[in-house]
């Protein structure tokens, strides 16, 4: 059974850095992209990053310049390095990754989500 555990939220004032961290776990076969997503009560779900297996990234375009995505493919966990936090980045972020379960079998997984609260 494979697993996405994020850690590292919480609540930032306006201009602050938080760093999010999902670490995936269980039988797989290999990782192919990793990223994250948020949703902000009332919105819908928006990409935030994503990171591929060779290590191109894409980012949603309001956080352009002030997030980075990172991976430690060892490990099995990707980063968000997020900085010059604004109130408008209040959200749900959750870790998204396509995952190898075997060579023929890849799916989408789902973290449980981590509160990102940025006060004015």
């Amino acid at each position: 059974q494979v697993q996405l555990v994020e850690s590292g939220g919480g609540l930032v004032q306006s201009g602050e850095s938080l760093r999010l961290s999902c670490a995936a776990s269980g039988k797989i076969f290999s990782i192919n992209a990793m990223g994250w997503y948020r949703q902000a009560p009332g919105k819908q779900r928006e990409l935030v990053a994503t990171i591929g297996s060779g290590g191109n990234t894409n980012y949603g375009d309001s956080v352009k310049g002030r997030f980075t995505i990172s991976r430690d493919t060892a490990k099995r966990t990707v980063y968000l390095q997020m900085n010059s936090l604004k109130p408008e980045d209040t959200a749900v972020y959750y870790c998204w990754s396509s995952i190898t379960l075997s060579p023929s079998i890849f799916r989408p997984y789902w973290g449980q989500g981590t509160q990102v609260t940025v006060s004015s």
